[in-house]
């Protein structure tokens, strides 16, 4: 399935759970706490940081 395909789908399912009022949206705590969670868990892996570190510098 291509990845336009995907989206299309993803946008359906997406709009019917807000017709539904079924939808999660994150109010800014929520949102910051979960920013928060995926840094943490990110950071974890040094190496990882070590790569993306060095392409910071890259243009």
């Amino acid at each position: 399935m291509s990845p336009a395909r995907q989206r299309a789908i993803a946008r359906m399912g997406g709009r019917a759970a807000h017709r539904q009022g079924t939808a999660h949206e994150f109010s800014p705590r929520e949102a910051r706490e979960a920013g928060r969670k995926g840094g943490v868990s990110v950071s974890r892996d040094r190496q990882h940081m070590a790569r993306i570190g060095r392409k910071g510098g890259e243009h």
